[in-house]
């Protein structure tokens, strides 16, 4: 039918209803047909009908899709009867025809009944086909939170939430929405009774700590949690209730970050010229996200990777605010000095962040000459156009993976860290600190994408060793941290962040193979009965080249607190310029020889703690590349540099 062809029909329901309610309430009333016999009886109610019609009408009714019918009607149907209601007895009066005000109040709530129960039995039945098809799911948070989901998956044909849990003994027993509210001892049982594969996890205030304990609770269940956004993205309108998605180990690994304090935020960024080197990547783009929400004066973003540098801007001027900020977006190499200078001559750059660096530990491994090149080289080349430029804060993003490296990306950045404090030693004009930390969740050399990538295609989950740890820590807190520990720096320092505590990656694994709703288990353990029980194997495959069992943040132990409680500062040994630049000449005619043998060496001597498991692998593979390398062609890449 059309929409006229409906409201029609609605209109002469309507009619009959209310009709029919008023011969009903003179039944009710037993007034006989004495009354019914008086014409002017009826010339007191039949002008009563258009009147609520035309009420309805006015305000919208007929307009309203039976469908999504909600509460928000009875409003507009109260006061039509009410208008009907004053109607019929301001005209019982006008034409002196006693009509009893009970019958008039039987007749209103009536109409008011009939009227309103036709439309919500309409809307059940409409409804209730495609209610058998949805996945029952259970709410964990009877609040407004929970509330308002329910309301919303109402209204989709996804979704029916066939019970609340939460943990406030004062709600359970009772319904709300027609939904009741369950302690979380029952959810064992409310599963096995439903069927339940989802549960929808609505507390979006809750803190981290309460999250991980009701989330460990609920991976016993073998079902798939899902959460509401966080409540900042709810109030700012970025997100709705319905944007359901998986918990992640990001929701319960972070911790609840302390608020960043304005002036550290503002000091080096806002009004000035920032450069952010690596400002694809994962540090790089946050701390973009960052800078720009604080108003500098322009924002430099520098990245090699084409599609990153796209990314990063496109982002950035459509999704923010940048009307303020002159946002450019600058291809080029950190190995480049010429490149380096040009940039910060032209647009007169005052804060750099440079996160530019090859991190991916087997890679590096593989290709050590490149990771020499852009770890160390391309750090001295960008830090020394700094001081040379009149740039006024440096500040290099370096990992734990540079304390005590058992690997080659390690020992890169450990020099790199060298050449910024031997920057500090040797001038004045330019701010050199460095800010060391361990994973951030969700990047891209992360474990988590990993493990997810292979949990969705049915396992195996590998796992390097039992007992290995990692430090992780949120994407934005390092970036903020980053900044609030740049602007703390006097020249020099070695800024350490705290990571909390390390995160055992087997439990990590578990953890996020329960959260999918499957059930995990040791493959190098599995008995016949675990293997046709679990759902995904995680299997033990050994560290990899260079990979460290435990990480560590800091050299010395002996770290100084600062004026923010996650930063610290630690005092590192430095090496002095003359015998820094002897080192890096040693390293740079390895790399020109590509000897990479050569290199290791190098570094196997420096004052780095440099100590690889095992070298066999490198030097099989160095030894078979440099002897299929020409002598010609070394000459062309040397004089290329």
């Amino acid at each position: 039918m059309t929409r006229a062809g409906k409201r029609n029909v609605q209109l002469i329901c309507d009619t009959g209803l209310i009709i029919a309610s008023f011969l009903l309430a003179v039944i009710l009333r037993d007034e006989g047909l004495s009354l019914l016999s008086n014409p002017w009886v009826w010339g007191a109610f039949l002008p009563t009908i258009p009147v609520i019609l035309g009420i309805f009408n006015i305000l919208g009714l007929y307009r309203a899709v039976l469908r999504y019918i909600t509460g928000a009607v009875m409003p507009i149907i109260i006061l039509g009867v009410a208008a009907g209601a004053m109607t019929m007895i301001g005209l019982s009066i006008a034409l002196g025809v006693q009509i009893p005000v009970g019958l008039v109040l039987i007749h209103a709530m009536l109409v008011l009944l009939s009227v309103s129960g036709m439309r919500f039995w309409i809307r059940a039945h409409i409804r209730k086909p495609s209610l058998q098809d949805r996945k029952p799911v259970v709410v964990y948070g009877a609040g407004h939170a929970g509330q308002q989901l329910v309301a919303a998956l109402n209204l989709g044909m996804e979704y029916r939430a066939v019970a609340f849990v939460d943990d406030d003994l004062r709600l359970h027993g009772s319904t709300i929405n027609g939904v009741p509210v369950h302690p979380a001892s029952d959810l064992r049982t409310i599963t096995a009774r439903w069927g339940i594969r989802e549960i929808l996890l609505a507390i979006p205030s809750l803190n981290r700590r309460r999250r991980s304990r009701v989330v460990s609770r609920l991976e016993t269940l073998g079902v798939e949690v899902k959460t509401i956004p966080a409540m900042g993205d709810l109030v700012s309108g970025q997100a709705r209730f319905t944007d359901l998605r998986p918990i992640m180990p990001e929701d319960l690994l972070g911790r609840d970050p302390v608020p960043p304090k304005p002036e550290l935020m503002k000091q080096n960024i806002t009004g000035k010229v920032v450069l952010v080197t690596g400002a694809g990547g994962t540090i790089g783009s946050e701390l973009c996200r960052l800078i720009v929400a604080h108003k500098p004066a322009a924002l430099i973003l520098l990245d090699v990777s084409e599609y990153a540098l796209y990314s990063i801007t496109t982002e950035l001027r459509d999704s923010l605010d940048t009307k303020s900020t002159h946002i450019v977006p600058v291809m080029g190499s950190i190995q480049n000095p010429g490149r380096m200078r040009e940039i910060m001559h032209q647009f007169k750059i005052q804060t750099i962040f440079h996160a530019a660096a090859y991190k991916h530990v087997l890679l590096v491994e593989e290709n050590l000459i490149e990771g020499v090149h852009n770890n160390i080289f391309g750090t001295k080349v960008v830090a020394e156009a700094a001081a040379e430029c009149g740039v006024e804060n440096f500040t290099l993003v370096s990992t734990d993976k540079t304390v005590r490296p058992t690997n080659i990306m390690g020992a890169t950045k450990r020099i790199a860290e060298l050449i910024c404090q031997a920057l500090a030693q040797t001038q004045d004009t330019c701010t050199f600190s460095i800010v060391r930390f361990g994973n951030v969740l969700g990047s891209s050399g992360s474990v988590i994408p990993r493990f997810r990538a292979q949990i969705e295609h049915g396992g195996p989950v590998t796992v390097t060793h039992p007992d290995v740890t990692r430090y992780f820590m949120t994407i934005s807190e390092a970036a903020q941290l980053v900044i609030q520990a740049g602007a703390m720096a006097r020249g020099g320092d070695v800024f350490v962040l705290d990571m909390g505590q390390p995160v055992r990656i087997l439990d990590l694994a578990k953890s996020m193979i329960r959260l999918h709703g499957m059930v995990p288990y040791l493959q190098s353990e599995a008995s016949q009965t675990d293997a046709e029980t679990g759902d995904i194997a995680i299997q033990i495959i050994g560290l990899g080249h260079g990979e460290k069992l435990h990480e560590e943040l800091l050299i010395a132990g002996n770290p100084q607190p600062t004026a923010h409680p996650r930063i610290l500062t630690a005092s590192e040994f430095s090496m002095s310029p003359a015998k820094l630049e002897a080192l890096l000449n040693e390293i740079w005619a390895a790399c020109k020889a590509f000897d990479a043998g050569a290199v290791q060496e190098i570094l196997l001597h420096a004052p780095v703690l440099y100590h690889p498991k095992t070298r066999e692998i490198h030097d099989i593979m160095w030894q078979s590349k440099a002897k299929q390398s020409s002598k010609a062609h070394l000459q062309l890449v040397a004089s290329n540099q």
